[in-house]
């Protein structure tokens, strides 16, 4: 069997590995592609690829419409890349317009943290609220743009959907809490365990997860904890506070994996089969789901869910327009090229953006650990970088 090699590309993964058309060889063209280089053959699932690619935000369908290949090349699971195979690489670095995604949305999603604790709402309502004012959003531009590939969701897809909401209400119906039974500080540390928990899940899945990786999450987590100044106390309440906390991380771990899987099938002939689901789409299951529990949840727990006043409006309003739609939108968009993992690991630098949000706006101070807490969050980062911008082994 021929090898496929990977070429290293440093902060990128994914854009260096094409592959060619089943039944043709790699050098041979094919119908609406630039037939250079290694095939250009158009994985389904991407952006302008057969099944649409992530068309809100961040792409849209190719010139030919929806299931139409642009012609442009794009990755094929393997090592590295979500969706390969058993035994590949856990770390799937962006490319550089991902990378530059991935900017965006951690500007939107650190203002989550300042904007909820200035805003005079319980905090599950205000989770079910961003939720559920973006399903509004999203729903019926999913229903006149991607009714078709709704209906042609098959079960495992539509199940992947529903845990993938399912999780991200649960890491808001743990998390929220937590921050009012253990100090915020501690909340928000124990909460940046979420890398760990998505290399745990990579590695049970059967990736691979090099030593090096691990030092630098472990290294990168370090970081977080010294810039939130946590202080953990052994009392009663705080330790159930800490392990809600905990438990929230590994959620939002899961969250970002099935939301991986559903977008990246898991193989070169699945994605022929299924396609990868839009962001669109998969984003207006996700945030419905989400926002239906959590509204359960609300309701059960007696939450005043209306009656604000026009500023604590606004600031839902901001909220669900920045963290949700702009934010955690645009990470599942890269969840199509990038690992679980390395998501995991970015949404850390979530924690000095909102202290610097909170620091302007709120006036709160950050601790004296937070610059070198900044700079262990940068080296851990830079350790797993240098781990995922390595030759990986041919398959």
């Amino acid at each position: 069997m021929a090898t496929k090699s990977v070429v290293p590309v440093s902060g990128c993964e994914d854009g260096s590995v094409q592959e060619g058309t089943p039944g043709r060889s790699p050098g041979s063209p094919r119908a609406g592609g630039s037939g250079s280089g290694s095939g250009g053959a158009r994985v389904p699932g991407r952006a302008g690829g057969t099944g649409g690619g992530p068309d809100l935000p961040g792409g849209r369908p190719g010139p030919g419409g929806p299931g139409v290949s642009d012609g442009r090349p794009g990755p094929r699971p393997g090592p590295g890349v979500p969706g390969g195979p058993r035994g590949a690489d856990a770390i799937a670095l962006p490319p550089p317009r991902d990378t530059a995604l991935i900017a965006v949305a951690l500007a939107a999603v650190s203002t989550s943290g300042p904007i909820i604790a200035a805003t005079a709402a319980p905090a599950l309502a205000i989770a079910f609220w961003r939720n559920a004012m973006a399903s509004g959003a999203l729903v019926p531009i999913a229903l006149l743009r991607r009714r078709g590939e709704l209906r042609r969701l098959d079960r495992r897809q539509w199940g992947l959907c529903v845990l993938a909401g399912t999780l991200l209400a649960g890491h808001f119906a743990t998390w929220v809490p937590s921050v009012t039974l253990t100090s915020v500080a501690s909340s928000t540390a124990l909460v940046a365990t979420q890398p760990v928990w998505a290399a745990l899940l990579a590695r049970a899945s059967g990736r691979q997860v090099r030593p090096s990786v691990w030092a630098g999450i472990m290294v990168s987590v370090l970081g977080a904890v010294l810039l939130t100044g946590a202080d953990l106390s052994l009392s009663g309440r705080a330790l159930v506070g800490d392990l809600l906390a905990t438990v929230g991380g590994a959620l939002a771990a899961g969250y970002v994996t099935a939301g991986a899987a559903v977008q990246s099938p898991k193989s070169s002939r699945e994605r022929l089969i299924r396609p990868g689901m839009t962001t669109t789409a998969y984003t207006a299951v996700c945030y419905s789901t989400c926002a239906l529990l959590l509204l359960a949840l609300c309701l059960a727990s007696g939450q005043r869910l209306a009656g604000y006043d026009g500023d604590t409006w606004a600031k839902l309003v901001g909220l669900t327009l920045g963290a949700q739609l702009l934010g955690h939108s645009l990470l599942n968009v890269v969840l199509r090229t990038t690992s679980p993992t390395v998501v995991s690991l970015a949404i850390l630098f979530e924690v000095p953006g909102a202290g610097t949000i909170a620091a302007v706006w709120l006036g709160q101070v950050p601790p004296l650990t937070a610059l070198p807490g900044l700079l262990l969050l940068l080296a851990g980062i830079a350790l797993v970088i240098r781990a995922g911008a390595r030759a990986v082994p041919v398959e």
